[in-house]
C-alpha cells in the first residue's frame, strides 16, 4: 500500500459531504469534506506503488477543466484505473454541490 498526500488551492466552496464507490468491488472509494478553506486536502491509500505522478496529473486535469473545492477528499483506492477515479471524484464533488 502507499500513501499519497497532495494540496491544491481551491477556487470554489461546496458544502456538506458525500462518498462514491466501494473499495471491496476492485474499485475505489472517495469521501469529500467541504469546509470554507482555500485549499483542497487529499489523501490517497492506494495499492498501486508509484503512481503517484498520475495521481498529479489527474488533479492538475481537474483543477483546470472545473476547479477544485475546498475540503478535504479522502480516496482508498484498490486499482481503478484513471477514468473511473475521474469519475468517483467528480461524483463526490457533485453530490456534495447537491447537499
Amino acid at each position: 500500500m502507499e500513501q499519497i498526500t497532495l494540496s491544491y488551492p481551491a477556487t470554489r466552496n461546496l458544502h456538506g459531504q458525500a462518498l462514491a464507490g466501494v473499495v471491496g468491488s476492485g474499485d475505489m472509494e472517495a469521501l469529500f469534506v467541504a469546509d470554507q478553506g482555500e485549499r483542497l486536502e487529499v489523501d490517497i491509500t492506494t495499492s498501486v506503488v508509484n503512481f503517484e505522478a498520475r495521481w498529479r496529473a489527474l488533479f492538475d486535469r481537474l483543477s483546470t477543466l472545473n476547479g477544485l473545492p475546498s475540503g478535504k477528499l479522502t480516496i482508498h483506492d484498490f486499482g481503478a484505473t484513471p477514468g473511473v477515479a475521474r469519475i468517483r471524484i467528480e461524483q463526490v464533488f457533485e453530490g456534495a454541490s447537491d447537499a
